[in-house]
């Protein structure tokens, strides 16, 4: 069965050509569910593996990709613990977000151009998770990056969405430079560029060797890039151009994740190099509790969610950052089932509010769409970490494993928490509580989304609810399967093996936690579901609230430090080096070989003695230079 897997990102593949040469003759829907059921087959494909793994990595060799000396590069595939849970997660989310976008894209005139794009980035995600060196890996990775712009900048004809997608393919640019170096430099330091000849080699190390802390930085650069971490996390917030459903499939189950992909499978560089893992933890906590304080002021309801997004990115860096790398990615897993639910419910909302992005114009939708006020509830209530809901096993357990290492980190976190309550359940009550604010014409066609949208919503849904329930604590007397399932991949650093949280500290962390979200459950329903809703305007809002809600300049500081005199020094280079020098050169060689042909022109006077007089004195000239030489 295990030989099979090159069909996992085969299909996706195929509906890609089908959709993308189809698209002109497609009927829409038929080219919907062709696309939906690529990505089912490569999830079917994918829980055949899983249930029939034995537990030992096999790679799949499809062929030599390149052979150029002391250079072999291999397009193969590697299936281990790692990969499977990335491919179900691919996959299986995937698979939901695409039936979603059958309703949600139905009145789209490029409804097959959009499934073939969304096709197009599976395939690339699937490459990323499977490939068993660091070039297939980059393929993968450089292809959702691609992917990204097309969907982010699906809708062209708005010039906004266009320099959106410019921004992330732009900024994603500058941390894969650094991601490619990274990869330079593992070739020159090892030899090779795959992960079963690397990481034994890596071993030999001892700790903080100064290549591998460069190795690790570089590729930790592009992790940043690629999981919008300070200070390239500015173009994810814009990212929220293209439909809801692409803001679904970045940010909940593929692109943003890449970057806590590639450090969990590079752990044994990562276990050598504590001081990157410092590095990384700090920025981490950074990203985390400056994303919140952000979002605690925004009004557009994607914008909530996509610094909510951010937000607990920094929170697996974090994790990572102490060595918790399955913890990590058990908080990816439930994340990608709380956000793409948050997302796609958020789309549910937007559609019935015929496109209406703003909450301070939402309100008293609970009645008027039932279905997705309870999974947006369930999805909230899993974001916020309340029991049993998914992030209050995989938040409490990152908080748990942060508090061994580092305090001023698990302070900063703990903050970070608590804004995350706050922001979500403002989010939540302004959208579904209170009396409506909108026009009375988008109350008049206020409506439920169509089964298409709301069956993956409640699929979302229950996996939000009981996804939490893969990492159940000791405390609890359970066991943790992911954990357990991983462990054999994993090389912890040495200070981590033995320390674990005591129970009493994690039942303490546990209490304080649900009597805090009750409290904030409470505090925000009162502020935020009467009649008058205090939502300021800009000149209304105090100083903190008015730099947060502008997202601290920090876009107006990077046009002003970077991109302003970027363009500056371009426009200098264009006018003299391009047109005075380069322009000039050319044009000059333009001129002279005009001027010298108007002056040769005249000999061709039509005169035949002339031209009589010419041979001969050609012949004596010839017969002279023949005689002197």
């Amino acid at each position: 069965m295990i030989q099979l897997a090159w069909l996992i990102p085969a299909f996706p593949l195929l509906g890609f050509l089908i959709t993308g040469f189809g698209k002109k003759f497609l009927p829409k829907t038929t080219g919907g569910y062709i696309a939906s059921l690529m990505v089912l087959a490569s999830f079917l494909i994918s829980m055949c593996l899983f249930a029939t793994f034995d537990g030992k990595p096999v790679t799949i060799q499809l062929f030599n990709w390149i052979d150029s000396g002391s250079l072999t590069i291999p397009f193969s595939f590697l299936i281990d613990q790692l990969s499977l849970v990335m491919l179900l997660i691919v996959t299986g989310v995937g698979f939901l977000i695409h039936i979603y976008s059958i309703g949600y894209m139905h009145d789209d005139e490029a409804f097959v151009r959009f499934f073939s794009y969304l096709n197009l980035f599976i395939f690339f995600m699937l490459l990323l998770v499977m490939g068993s060196n660091y070039i297939v890996l980059f393929t993968g990775w450089e292809g959702v990056g691609l992917c990204s712009y097309l969907l982010i900048g699906f809708w062209f004809k708005n010039n906004d969405y266009n320099l959106a997608a410019n921004k992330a393919f732009i900024m994603n640019r500058i941390g894969d430079l650094g991601f490619l170096l990274g990869i330079i430099l593992i070739y020159i330091t090892f030899g090779t560029t795959s992960f079963d000849a690397i990481f034994p080699l890596a071993g030999a190390f001892a700790s903080n060797q100064p290549v591998i802390i460069a190795i690790t930085l570089l590729l930790f650069i592009g992790a940043m890039g690629k999981s919008a971490q300070i200070p390239l996390y500015t173009w994810l917030p814009d990212a929220m151009a293209g439909p809801t459903p692409v803001s679904a499939l970045i940010h909940a189950a593929t692109m943003v994740t890449a970057g806590i992909y590639m450090v969990i499978r590079s752990n044994v560089l990562y276990s050598i190099a504590p001081f990157t893992l410092s590095i990384i933890t700090v920025v981490g906590a950074a990203t985390a509790i400056f994303s919140a304080a952000i979002a605690i002021t925004q009004t557009d309801i994607k914008k909530v969610l996509a610094y909510s997004t951010v937000s607990p990115l920094g929170f697996m860096f974090v994790a990572l950052g102490v060595g918790a790398y399955s913890t990590a990615l058990f908080h990816v897993t439930t994340h990608a089932f709380f956000k793409a639910l948050l997302f796609l419910a958020a789309g549910s909302v937007i559609h019935g509010m015929s496109g209406e992005q703003d909450i301070r114009k939402m309100g008293g939708l609970k009645g008027k769409l039932p279905v997705t006020y309870l999974v947006f509830m369930i999805g909230t209530l899993a974001i916020i970490g309340f029991p049993p809901f998914a992030a209050f096993f995989s938040k409490d357990e990152i908080l748990a494993k942060v508090w061994i290492q580092n305090k001023v980190a698990f302070v900063t976190l703990a903050i970070t928490a608590v804004l995350t309550a706050i922001y979500m359940l403002r989010l939540f009550f302004l959208t579904f509580f209170g009396t409506f604010r909108g026009t009375h014409d988008q109350e008049h066609h206020l409506h439920e989304s169509p089964k298409t949208m709301t069956l993956p919503l409640i699929v979302l849904a229950i996996l939000s609810a009981v996804g939490g329930f893969l990492g159940i604590p000791e405390v609890f007397g359970g066991h943790h399967l992911l954990n357990n399932f991983l462990e054999p991949m994993l090389t912890f650093p040495s200070a981590f093996l033995h320390e674990e949280a005591s129970h009493t500290f994690e039942i303490v962390l546990m209490v304080v936690s649900v009597v805090l979200l009750l409290v904030i459950i409470v505090g925000t329903k009162n502020r935020y579901s009467g009649k008058h809703v205090p939502v300021a305007h800009d000149s209304e809002r105090t100083s903190f609230a008015r730099w947060s809600y502008h997202k601290f300049y920090i876009d107006e500081l990077y046009d002003f430090i970077i991109v302003r005199p970027l363009k500056y020094l371009s426009e200098v280079f264009y006018k003299i080096v391009d047109i005075k020098i380069i322009d000039g050169l050319v044009n000059s060689v333009n001129k002279a070989v005009v001027g010298s042909s108007r002056t040769i022109r005249f000999v061709q006077s039509g005169n035949v003695g002339f031209y009589i007089f010419a041979m001969v004195f050609g012949i004596i000239a010839i017969l002279f230079l023949n005689l002197i030489m």
